[in-house]
């Protein structure tokens, strides 16, 4: 099984962190996969996307021209990508911060107000692990204890009371589709 996706946002929000962590976790699941992230020159503020395959078999091409999963935390991107999503594909909505409906019906619109989410939280910056925890829970591309351990993983050395919040974030994020 080949699984694309593609995650955009502004720079600043995570959303190269969010493809880097779906990347880890497949990897350390043994899945092939391919991570390929963009950023425009200004970075923060700035527009941010990547796109991530992982297969089962070797990957042929990093290039998720038609990804079945998106994640769209801000209104550029739900415009950009809104008409990628393979038919049957899922489009992860920040209902937070992105205020225009998608119109396509063929796809799933998970809606996941990440922003606010992580308001409440205490920390606006775990956004992206709250929207992880999500497509983790629906999309089961990785299970989300997988992508638990793999962003533990990546913030190795930093304080565990950081690790802890993010998997909390993970844990609400999750929450929200399995309601």
């Amino acid at each position: 099984m080949t699984f694309k996706t593609a995650f955009s946002g502004f720079g600043g929000q995570g959303v190269l962190m969010m493809g880097y962590l779906l990347a880890l976790a497949a990897m350390n699941q043994g899945r092939n996969v391919t991570y390929l992230p963009a950023y425009g020159a200004e970075v923060r503020g700035g527009t941010a996307n990547c796109t991530v395959v992982v297969s089962d078999d070797e990957i042929a091409s990093p290039v998720a021209s038609s990804p079945d999963l998106v994640v769209a935390m801000n209104n550029p991107s739900v415009a950009k990508y809104e008409n990628m999503v393979r038919p049957g594909g899922y489009l992860f909505v920040n209902s937070s911060l992105v205020h225009q409906r998608p119109t396509r019906t063929d796809i799933e619109v998970v809606d996941i107000p990440a922003s606010e989410i992580a308001h409440e939280l205490g920390s606006d910056r775990t956004a992206n692990m709250i929207m992880m925890g999500a497509v983790a829970a629906k999309s089961k591309i990785v299970p989300l204890d997988a992508m638990k351990a793999a962003m533990a993983q990546i913030m190795a050395g930093k304080k565990q009371s950081i690790i802890e919040l993010n998997q909390k974030g993970m844990d609400l994020g999750a929450a929200k589709v399995e309601a």
